[in-house]
């Protein structure tokens, strides 16, 4: 249903706040959320803190990237703290409702970001949070969605501070402003958006689920080309090695120390882009990416990659986070470097490609080290002693000439699900929106 499509009040008035600068329905009012809410902080902890297992605790990385709006410690799996916390951090730990603001962002735009409690399993607030826990003024669900509306978070972004990384404070939160309707009709409001988000979630899920498929069916598609080559007739060999198996007769097998070399170089002024390496992503500008994490005020001295090297993140190689870099950037000095000896050797597309593939990454996990699965390194030798099979540069061209047509359709379809998925987002924040500022009437 088109927004517009809803009715709207009788009767609308203005300055209803000092922050709010439009009109809303004449019965509402407005307060401050000092009056609304009792702050307080989070645990002063770090990630060293963390465990497996314990009382589970939200930090502000988790409220950027996994658990926006509301989140459960049993649906959703959190790190924990030791329950020695209990003893002396009760203004730390949330009730049932409780607010967790992050309390640092990147960019602007995630200045604001939250995640309240819909538990009653005891849960705390972690590092770099704020903790608002609502008093019986207001209805909790209809706050989360007012907290969550546009209107809400542009005053959080005018008062916010910050360069590179954008910092909210106690009293920050304190001086902002949050429309209320009569009880009653909060939390009409929150059970009507409760349904119409739900609605819309599936859909995203729905055509989520479909990406996730498309991709499935191009992964399946690049890695029978990159290991077995483009003629399902051709004459094949055991590779010798098991768990590479059969190739074609016509390719070589190398161990990697014949074909790369680590290289170790570093950023003089630190001015390059910075890169990161993920196992969906491969290696991306940061900037183009929501990563929250703290940046560093002087790269200079910086690890160095270039276009056409190999960037393994050592600590997540076990996942498939690598790829071949088609930037000049500086990365974190705990990714691996590793440079094709002779640079005609490699199309970097098949590189990459081969290197991503299900069998490689299987192998990264069994010959990486660790005390547990999380600990796992992929080191230089371990890397430069795996054997690689593969064509001459012609074939590697043809192949990715070869997948990347055939692959075209198949990103054509992603591209317009994200489309669609980027839609309903869009039409869900409006949506949202228009409730909690009473520009539709939904009772």
């Amino acid at each position: 249903m088109n927004i517009a499509a809803y009715p709207k009040y009788e009767n609308y008035g203005d300055n209803v706040s000092e922050r709010l600068d439009f009109s809303v329905p004449s019965h509402w009012s407005s307060d401050k959320t000092r009056f609304l809410f009792r702050f307080n902080k989070g645990l002063t902890i770090t990630k060293e803190n963390l465990e497996e297992e314990g009382i589970p605790c939200v930090n502000y990385g988790e409220i950027h990237s996994k658990f926006g709006f509301a989140v459960d410690p049993v649906k959703n799996t959190l790190k924990c703290v030791s329950s020695d916390y209990l003893k002396a951090n009760s203004g730390s730990l949330l009730r049932r409702g409780d607010f967790v603001f992050a309390d640092t962002s990147e960019d602007i735009e995630g200045s604001g970001n939250f995640t309240h409690l819909d538990s009653e399993v005891p849960t705390f607030a972690g590092y770099h949070t704020l903790i608002a826990r609502p008093n019986s003024r207001a209805q909790t669900r209809y706050l989360a969605y007012m907290l969550d509306s546009s209107a809400f978070r542009k005053q959080v972004q005018k008062a916010v501070k910050g360069v590179k990384v954008y910092s909210i404070s106690q009293g920050l939160l304190k001086n902002l402003e949050v429309l209320l309707p009569p009880l009653p009709e909060q939390r009409a409001i929150a059970k009507f958006l409760d349904g119409k988000c739900a609605t819309i979630d599936e859909a995203v899920r729905i055509k989520q689920e479909q990406i996730k498929l498309l991709r499935e069916r191009r992964q399946i598609l690049i890695q029978q080309a990159v290991t077995r080559g483009l003629n399902p007739d051709a004459p094949m060999k055991d590779s010798g090695i098991d768990w590479i198996g059969q190739i074609p007769a016509h390719w070589q097998i190398k161990r990697g120390k014949y074909l790369f070399r680590e290289v170790n170089e570093r950023s003089e002024e630190g001015t390059e882009e910075l890169l990161s390496v993920s196992h969906t992503t491969g290696v991306t500008a940061r900037s183009e990416k929501n990563v929250y994490m703290f940046l560093a005020e002087d790269y200079s001295g910086s690890k160095l990659c270039k276009p056409g090297d190999i960037v393994i993140n050592t600590m997540w190689a076990w996942m498939g986070a690598l790829g071949v870099s088609d930037l000049t950037g500086i990365i974190s000095p705990s990714y691996g470097v590793y440079r094709p000896m002779h640079e005609s050797s490699f199309n970097y597309r098949f590189l990459e490609w081969l290197l991503r593939t299900t069998p490689f990454i299987e192998q990264y996990n069994k010959i990486s080290t660790g005390l547990h699965s999380s600990r796992l390194r992929l080191y230089p030798h371990m890397f430069l002693g795996m054997f690689i099979g593969f064509p001459d540069r012609s074939e590697q061209d043809a192949i990715v000439e070869h997948v990347e047509k055939a692959a075209e359709k198949t990103d054509n379809a992603i591209s317009i699900k994200e489309d669609q998925i980027a839609a309903l987002k869009e039409y869900k924040t409006s949506l949202i929106n228009a409730a909690v500022t009473g520009k539709i009437k939904v009772i």
